[in-house]
């Protein structure tokens, strides 16, 4: 893994890959505290000839810039953050899974290490990336999910989520940290109830859909491809930037607005995004008693996206 530390007042310089292991830290640190800590998630892949590529980290590096703003702490330079990234991936190599088996997830974290019992900015900053080989994340969900399957409750062990609508629940609310990537801003509520992740509403209304705990979400209507408009509750995914160039590429109509949960409950297939799930089809959304399928396969939308952006080795460096 790799480690650089900075104070409150100075800029990172330079860190050093170290064996993978427990950190330590004070029980007064920022992080512990006051959740004074922002992450990121991406991935290496084993390229059909051997050779591993990443999947534009310039723009992880750019989310976290924004997100330390946010939160008051220094952050790497863009070369900093995809140097560090690379000399995690190119030393963790050997855990690079063969090509169409899987990736090798890269964490990198940014914390507020320093001591600090009064409320504000911890006084030192550590900066760590650490790697792990996964499969499909919504696969091994799936899996997981018929182990502690209820009646009524339908898991078919395929790569498609099934989604539960939080009614009471707010992801984030305007002038907050749902625009960054926080580690406040996640939680394991869906998987307690049986469902793949769960669905907010905006916490103004309740009326519009917003994000997946873990991800962003699309709904298709005809030849008309909505997702919700970044307006500071929703993440700007690096994924999900990719798949709106995409899709108008490919002569979808892409929209960034309001989407009232009429259309979703409306539209013709639904999918989520995300460095985890990379493109994953929505096979049913459930809101109070009401459960919704939508289309999945071969001959969907969804899995030409998921396939061409897969394939298209221009999305990715």
């Amino acid at each position: 893994m790799y480690i650089m530390k900075c104070s409150m007042k100075e800029n990172f310089l330079r860190g050093h890959l170290t064996n993978y292991g427990n950190i330590e830290i004070s029980p007064s640190a920022g992080v512990l505290n006051y959740g004074q800590g922002l992450f990121e998630g991406l991935k290496a892949y084993r390229k059909p000839d051997g050779r591993i590529q990443l999947f534009r980290p310039e723009h992880n590096a750019l989310r976290m810039q924004a997100g330390a703003r946010r939160l008051r702490m220094p952050s790497p330079s863009v070369e900093q953050f995809v140097e560090a990234v690379k000399q995690v991936v190119l030393a963790n190599k050997r855990w690079v899974p063969t090509h169409g088996k899987g990736s090798l997830y890269v964490r990198p974290l940014l914390m507020g290490s320093g001591s600090v019992l009064g409320i504000g900015p911890a006084p030192e900053y550590t900066f760590l990336i650490f790697a792990s080989p996964i499969g499909n994340f919504y696969k091994i969900i799936a899996t997981e999910m018929k182990k502690i399957q209820r009646p009524g409750l339908a898991f078919e062990g395929r790569e498609s989520l099934n989604l539960l609508i939080e009614r009471d629940l707010h992801r984030a609310g305007p002038g907050g940290t749902g625009g960054i990537k926080s580690i406040t801003n996640y939680s394991a509520e869906a998987k307690a109830k049986g469902f793949s992740d769960v669905l907010f509403l905006d916490a103004v209304s309740g009326k519009y859909i917003e994000e997946v705990s873990s991800c962003n979400i699309f709904i298709l209507k005809d030849n008309v491809i909505s997702t919700p408009a970044t307006h500071g509750t929703i993440l700007p995914g690096v994924t999900r930037k990719s798949i709106i160039k995409l899709a108008s590429d490919m002569g979808y109509q892409v929209e960034e607005r309001h989407v009232p949960l009429e259309d979703l409950i409306n539209a013709d297939e639904v999918f989520c995004r995300g460095t985890a799930m990379v493109v994953t089809p929505v096979a049913s959304m459930t809101y109070i008693y009401t459960r919704v399928e939508y289309k999945t396969g071969n001959e969907t939308v969804t899995h030409k996206l998921h396939a061409t952006l897969k394939r298209d080795s221009d999305w990715c460096y």
